[in-house]
């Protein structure tokens, strides 16, 4: 019997049409005259789902009891009895009641298949069991119900269901996914845009995934080797160098250009190449997961070729290589592996990135490490100069000597000429010099007549002698010349990219003062360099640079002014006589950066204190409007109470007496705010942080609002407790509903509704009043702003300026967002204690 074939609709989400999607597959396949029952399906209670299953036949469920309550589960047995075509089998993840036949529901679909029933089923991403923990770190919800991806990508077929969030979302608001009670908490909790865009993004990749695991299988088995670019894919080669950095953020520009994947491979050879520091390599690979890359280690004898097999196997389509740097003896005695990946690749790009650190706008060229290589050549030349010198002479005589008789003194002279320019070349003048006088004795002893003496007969064999030993020493001194030319010109260089960087970090940075003391210290090589600034009460460090930076000038000699009240100080480094032209430009630089940062400083001062001003003037005009009312009222009252000649009524004394009391009360609400916001500004409050029930707070906060019936108040009492200041947290509840309130009508009472998010605990106050433009939320927090006067209420706009400082103060966020239908609602997200 053939095994049975198995259909997955995977959801990105709860809601997005799975199920719907499963029900209309089976009937379009029953229209073709397919025998389909309807193993098991959850409609929710949603009406158009139960709708789509028509005239299918339906198993009847299993009713099991379990601790005393009854469920419905699929019944297996029955639908193997009935054997169909088809079985529609909805939710795979499923755990099964005990006492039922297999433990999950994928389990009782492993019968069907083996029993030759092709099988349609859902499941949504968040019970793949690779993303359980993702799934709960986005929504903050564990899924207990997973099921093995093994099982998902055994399937036939795999269709992504998917809607974008802000669909669903509408869905969600209109009631098609969950009945109007539980809506507001959903979409402030599960289906949060943020959280559905998420899995959104899960699902497509996980889908995606599969698809290459498919066309990996369906190459194989066709025998295709070319990698086919379905999508782009960039290979980086990461060998732990300090350059690979530069090559390895070049390689994750090219693939989010290309919105492709980056992936990154070190290759562990046992062909004698040294392997990288290990702390490089760890440092290279952050790097690449900071560039949501995925690192990969395989082991080749031969670098290229692991390399293009890796990159082959992933079917890149782009394989990123940093310059080499081995030497050119290296490579003629290795061969080169660039060169060899070229050779390999095939259809596979491969870029060489140049990483050349003097060409590297964000590192300061090394000035100092070149001072004592001024004399030109590197003490490796001179070495190498010195032993050619010393030992190729006497090969070149020994060769000589053997080929006497073809070979005359004019062409022996020629060929010493060549051994001393290319010592010269080598190594300076002075191995020049050494072998000019060596090659001169021995030619002279060897192949002058009479051989073997000191002493040379012939005239023209002289002047030879003679023109040889001034040709190999002006060859050797221009040479020496040369070398000199190019390191000064490359310390020239080193300098005027110094200058260019200064030059740039000043223009470019808010604050250049700190990059500026950088770059000295990398530029001379120091070992710590500070900027002090003396103000009267001894030396303060402006910046620094490096390990244990010197805190007064006396910890150096090293030392200069840059104004009257700062200068400059530097430890471990000593200056030659052609870097005093870059630090002086150094110093002229770092005490622009010293006046930039205090006229700076000067300029917050100045903006600090017109917003001072401005909340002066505002303040002032809140309270000549806002403050004089209620005054106004209490004082009309008080003196219509006082009046001899009028007798008062008792239910006009009661009226009157009313009014005093509900004016106090207001004054004294907004002359409470006014105190809050002068703490909060100034920082004067103390912190009482203990954990409480949010319900308590929520019920003592709202108890003095008068808010008649057109409050609803949802606070489990179930809820995990919240660390923070019950009083501040009171007064922010309070302004938060008060606020809402003053914009909502009579008809649409305003909610407050709570529920744990993660490791938070999110308090939702939400308004069915007209809402906030988009672009004018950010206002609602700021002092005095009532948006031009359209609530019910008075005050002097401090509400919500006033909450949001103290929910900031209690280590909360607070936030806005829409009403579905209308309205604006206030999230507070609260720490829960850990």
């Amino acid at each position: 019997m053939a095994r049975g074939t198995l259909r997955i609709y995977l959801g990105a989400a709860p809601g997005v049409g799975k199920t719907f999607d499963m029900l209309n597959e089976g009937w379009r396949r029953h229209q073709r005259g397919t025998d389909v029952v309807v193993g098991f399906v959850e409609t929710h209670g949603r009406v158009n789902t139960l709708a789509q299953i028509r005239d299918l036949e339906v198993v009847p469920r299993r009713r099991l009891v379990h601790r005393g309550s009854e469920f419905e589960e699929m019944d297996l047995d029955a639908v193997l009895a009935r054997n169909p075509e088809v079985a529609l089998v909805d939710e795979l993840a499923h755990t099964n009641v005990p006492g039922s036949r297999n433990a999950k529901r994928w389990q009782d679909v492993e019968v069907l298949l083996d029993a030759g029933i092709d099988v349609i089923s859902t499941v949504n991403v968040q019970h793949l069991e690779s993303l359980n923990d993702v799934v709960q770190g986005i929504t903050g919800i564990e899924q207990r119900e997973t099921i093995p991806d093994a099982v998902v990508r055994s399937a036939d077929q795999v269709e992504l269901v998917d809607m974008t969030p802000e669909a669903l979302r509408r869905r969600m608001a209109h009631g098609n996914i969950y009945p109007p009670e539980r809506v507001d908490a959903a979409l402030g909790n599960y289906f949060r845009t943020g959280n559905l865009g998420a899995l959104r993004e899960l699902a497509l990749m996980w889908v995606a995934d599969q698809v290459d695991e498919a066309l990996e299988r369906y190459r194989a088995e066709q025998g295709i080797l070319k990698p086919w670019e379905t999508r782009e894919r960039v290979v980086v080669a990461i060998t732990g160098a300090p350059s690979g950095d530069a090559v390895i953020r070049r390689a994750g520009r090219m693939a989010r250009r290309t919105r492709g994947e980056l992936h990154g491979v070190h290759v562990r050879s046992s062909d004698g190449l040294r392997a990288p520091p290990a702390e490089g390599l760890q440092r290279q690979r952050e790097l690449l997961d900071e560039l949501s890359g995925v690192y990969h280690e395989v082991a080749g004898d031969d670098v290229a070729e692991a390399l293009v097999r890796f990159a082959s196997s992933e079917n890149a389509t782009q394989l990123v290589l940093g310059e080499s740097r081995r030497s050119r003896w290296s490579e003629v005695a290795r061969g080169s592996v660039i060169n060899r990946v070229i050779r390999k690749s095939g259809t596979i790009d491969v870029h060489v990135i140049s990483t050349p650190s003097v060409h590297d706008t964000s590192v300061t060229p090394r000035i100092a490490s070149r001072r004592g290589n001024i004399r030109g050549l590197s003490v490796r030349r001179r070495t190498t100069g010195w032993f050619v010198a010393a030992t190729v002479p006497i090969v070149l005589t020994l060769l000589l000597t053997s080929l006497r008789d073809e070979i005359k003194l004019p062409g022996d002279l020629l060929l010493y000429v060549l051994l001393v320019v290319t010592v010269a070349t080598i190594g300076g003048i002075a191995p020049a010099v050494l072998a000019s006088l060596e090659s001169v004795l021995l030619a002279n002893w060897y192949f002058a007549p009479p051989v073997h003496t000191f002493t040379i007969n012939d005239t023209e064999d002289q002047i030879a002698f003679v023109v040889f030993l001034v040709v190999s020493v002006t060859v050797g001194v221009l040479v020496s010349r040369s070398a000199r030319r190019t390191a000064e010109a490359v310390q020239a260089r080193a300098q005027a990219e110094t200058l260019a960087a200064l030059s740039g970090t000043l223009a470019s940075a808010d604050d250049p003062l700190v990059p500026l003391v950088a770059q000295l210290r990398s530029a001379f090589g120091a070992e710590a360099v500070s900027v002090l600034r003396n103000d009267g009460d001894g030396w303060q460090i402006e910046a620094s640079a490096g390990d244990d930076p010197p805190k007064e000038p006396k910890a150096s000699a090293m030392n200069l002014s840059l104004d009257e009240q700062s200068m400059l100080v530097m430890t471990g480094s000593e200056l030659e006589d052609q870097d005093l032209a870059v630090l002086t430009a150094f110093t002229g630089h770092l005490a622009l950066a010293v006046e930039r940062r205090r006229l700076q400083s000067e300029a917050a001062s100045a903006v600090a204190l017109a917003e001072a001003n401005e909340l002066r003037t505002a303040l002032l005009a809140a309270v000549s409007h806002d403050l004089r009312t209620p005054l106004s009222s209490i004082k009309a009252a008080v003196t219509s109470l006082l009046q001899t000649d009028v007798a008062w009524t008792p239910e006009a004394k009661s009226e009157l007496l009313a009014t005093i009391d509900e004016e106090a009360d207001r004054l004294n609400r907004l002359v409470g705010n006014l105190l809050d916001m002068s703490r909060l500004q100034t920082g004067a409050f103390q912190l009482l942080l203990r954990d409480v029930g949010l319900e308590e707070v929520v019920h003592a906060a709202i108890a003095g609002l008068d808010h008649g019936d057109h409050l609803d108040v949802d606070v489990p009492e179930v809820l995990p407790h919240i660390h923070t200041d019950a009083a501040l947290l009171e007064r922010v509840i309070a302004n938060l509903v008060e606020n809402a309130l003053a914009w909502s009508s009579p008809e649409s009472p305003v909610r407050v509704e709570a529920a744990a998010v993660g490791d938070d605990v999110h308090l939702r106050v939400i308004d069915r009043g007209p809402g906030i433009p988009s672009a004018q939320r950010e206002r609602i927090f700021l002092p005095f702003q009532r948006l031009g006067d359209r609530s019910n209420g008075t005050g002097v706009g401090l509400g919500l300026a006033v909450a949001k400082g103290f929910v900031e103060a209690i280590g909360g966020e607070l936030s806005v967002e829409d009403t579905p239908g209308g309205g604006l609602t206030m999230v507070v997200a609260l720490p829960a204690p850990r």
